[in-house]
């Protein structure tokens, strides 16, 4: 009589404790990860690679480092892609809510800083992107880690990120009156050539993330 009490008692108190250890593994991980994006906004990595200069024709003369082109590019998108690989979409997405609103509320997490004031920087409109490009991006690869699904959230990550950003940062320059020039140059920097590396990076990313998935679905299930 006895044990017929005691074993559910012991089964319900068992179920209650695999409930508990999921959410405080899941707490850990969106810590790291947050910590991870807030990493990799302070990198700077800088990438060589040969390339025509401008006014190249033939039998003009160029030194070897005119055809050297330098590159500088901080990893955070493909951080946040890698992100939203390796936890999938619920989570990577509280990792990112947890981000900005981190750096809104003061800390500065952000290139530049953070606060409120911060949604008046050129800049801000990639920020605030990553919510809609992760949430897009792992809702794609939320059943299938195929070559076609990782390269199609590649693609849509990376691309949402940066024509919301430049949108943002049109319509902020807009209502400033800066000029044509201005606009050009900015998004030639800020976007450009950027976007490629972006993409080539963000794909590495998602595809070394589908191991992490991998195995933490085999560690936690």
């Amino acid at each position: 009589m006895a044990e017929e009490i005691l074993i559910p008692k012991m089964k319900r108190l068992s179920s209650r404790q695999k409930k508990v250890k999921i959410p405080i593994n899941n707490f850990v991980l969106i810590i790291l990860c947050v910590l991870l994006i807030i990493g990799a906004t302070f990198v700077n990595i800088t990438i060589k690679h040969f390339g025509i200069p401008a006014g190249f024709s033939f039998g003009k003369h160029f030194d070897y480092e005119d055809y050297v082109y330098t590159f500088s590019i901080i990893p955070q998108i493909p951080v946040l892609m890698f992100v939203c690989s390796g936890l999938g979409k619920k989570l990577a997405t509280t990792c990112t809510f947890l981000y900005i609103v981190l750096g809104l509320a003061g800390l500065p997490v952000f290139a530049l800083g953070g606060g409120l004031g911060y949604i008046g920087e050129y800049s801000f409109g990639y920020i605030l992107a990553y919510l809609p490009a992760v949430f897009i991006a792992g809702s794609i690869l939320r059943k299938k880690y195929s070559f076609l699904k990782m390269f199609l959230a590649t693609l849509a990550g990376v691309l949402i990120i940066h024509f919301c950003g430049i949108f943002y940062m049109v319509i902020l320059a807009l209502l400033k009156r800066e000029g044509g020039v201005f606009i050009g140059s900015w998004i030639a920097a800020q976007s450009g050539l950027k976007i490629i590396y972006d993409i080539v990076l963000s794909f590495i990313a998602i595809l070394i993330g589908k191991y992490i998935n991998e195995f933490l679905k085999f560690l936690y299930h």
